[in-house]
């Protein structure tokens, strides 16, 4: 006869985390967590590529880390450490099935709006990340969230997804050499080398991202992971075989058909300890001596938006996934959710890696069977376990590693459907943000120009009751950021 486990004999992880309460077992979680691991480790890999390889502004125009050479393997150490221990506290506070890493999106936005400013190094960057976690942290301890999550349109908060997304996937194109500057000058950019696909690297671009592609129609796990890897193993054969060399000769000079970032090559040695120098390289009050405080209460407006707004939309569609959410739509401990990732926000400028925040990859877990926190859990542990496999970085060129950013784009842009094209009075500040994200290589100025737009508009129409208090100030904010140069001229700065 079939008996049932009385509370007391079930063990310390099963009580501790709720795991028969939730219908599922320990081992069901075991494996959901490494389900969500390999369908987000690739951010080990692609967040050195976006923030590892960008100098700032600063004086000498170093690269993370204070170097005049990019330290990938550094960057990807902070980011599995950052990464780790913050999937494992979400799993451990919250006892929810979501893991965290640096947020794609976010790091484009610190490293090409941010560090990219004059006078900026990489410290103040990451300093403002911080300050923006801070910032977070209080909304949600004093219950303002809610106000600053109402004060942005919904339309606005999609429109601002799908301009990041396009932002991404032209990082990626332009990366990958898909994308470029013509060397007659003739047009901004134009497609490979003199309108063709006139390399082996672009080869390997064309076939990692047709195989990314393919692999996520057939909703395989892992996709972008496989397409990264599977590309890169092409790219070291390539250049076994025909030796292309890299995007400059000995003499510095460009050379088209060369790989760019990394020459792909077998490393001396696949297993290290991890290159932790990175760890609190930031500067919280530098940027202040950089720019005004509006500019730099901006730039922190623009992180903030950036991460709010995507944390409550992945909590929701997780729970939702899970079975997890209450009457009201909100999933369990979902203060507790949101400190994590906060603190997620401030932990990850600290570690210099960009704000983590909770990653939507959780749903492979959570569809493998996840219910608890403690498959966040296995997904943390898993990620500290990469640490020590960093060296295997220096591998990957931007061919193999940039159809990752152009299928991130793309995921991100398939929202646009949430936005009511018909209604002119969204639809033109939102299309205004969208496309001035890509084309004038700037994030925040495609959130600036939708909403000053929009409260433009509004007011114009006299609808100004439907505009949030909140969003009045940011507009005046944007205003005076945007007017800063004939501002500062009138005024004699």
């Amino acid at each position: 006869m079939a008996t049932t486990q009385a509370p007391a004999a079930r063990g310390v992880l099963d009580r501790y985390f709720r795991i028969s309460e939730r219908g599922s077992t320990v081992v069901t979680e075991i494996r959901g967590g490494l389900v969500t691991f390999f369908t987000m480790s690739y951010i080990v890999v692609l967040n050195p590529l976006i923030i590892g390889t960008v100098q700032d502004n600063g004086f000498e125009g170093n690269f993370l880390g204070g170097g005049s050479e990019p330290n990938l393997a550094a960057v990807a150490a902070a980011t599995a450490l950052v990464a780790g221990v913050m999937s494992i506290l979400m799993g451990m506070v919250a006892n929810f099935p979501m893991a965290m890493a640096t947020g794609l999106g976010l790091n484009a936005v610190v490293a090409y709006s941010v560090a990219a400013l004059p006078g900026m190094t990489w410290a103040d960057a990451m300093g403002i990340v911080v300050m923006e976690g801070l910032v977070i942290l209080i909304l949600v301890l004093t219950g303002f969230r809610q106000a600053v999550f109402n004060a942005v349109p919904h339309d606005l908060k999609v429109a601002i997804t799908v301009g990041i997304g396009l932002f991404i996937a032209f990082i990626g194109l332009v990366d990958a050499g898909f994308v470029r500057i013509p060397a007659s000058l003739a047009t901004p950019v134009e497609l490979g080398i003199g309108g063709s696909l006139g390399s082996w690297p672009l080869l390997v671009f064309v076939v990692g991202l047709l195989l990314t592609v393919v692999l996520m129609v057939r909703k395989v796990k892992g996709a972008i992971l496989i397409g990264i890897v599977s590309s890169t193993v092409l790219a070291v054969i390539v250049e076994a075989i025909v030796q292309a060399g890299g995007s400059q000769d000995a003499d510095g000079e460009p050379v088209a058909t060369g790989w760019r970032l990394n020459v792909p090559a077998l490393p001396d040695t696949w297993v290290d300890l991890p290159d932790l120098s990175l760890l609190g390289q930031f500067s919280l009050f530098g940027s202040f001596s950089r720019m005004s405080v509006v500019a730099v209460l901006l730039l922190v407006f623009t992180l903030l938006i950036a991460d709010f707004f995507d944390t409550m939309g992945t909590m929701v569609a997780i729970g939702g996934e899970a079975g997890l959410l209450d009457e009201k739509g909100n999933p369990p401990r979902t203060t507790r959710i949101l400190v994590v990732d906060s603190i997620g926000a401030a932990a990850g400028g600290a570690g210099s890696v960009s704000s983590n925040t909770s990653y939507i990859e959780s749903a492979s877990g959570v569809g493998d069977g996840a219910r608890t926190g403690l498959a966040a859990v296995v997904t943390g542990v898993c990620f500290l376990l990469t640490m020590f496999f960093t060296p295997v970085v220096a591998i990957v060129p931007f061919e193999a590693a940039t159809p990752a950013l152009v299928v991130v784009g793309l995921l991100m842009v398939v929202q646009i459907t949430g936005i009511d094209w018909r209604n002119l009075e969204i639809a033109v500040p939102a299309f205004l943000g969208i496309i001035l994200m890509p084309f004038a290589y700037s994030i925040t100025a495609g959130i600036g120009a939708a909403v000053v737009t929009y409260v433009i508009i509004k007011l114009a129409v006299g609808k100004v009751r439907q505009v949030h208090p909140l969003l009045w100030i940011t507009a005046a904010l944007f205003l005076i950021y945007f007017l800063q140069g004939p501002i500062g001229a009138v005024l004699g700065i």
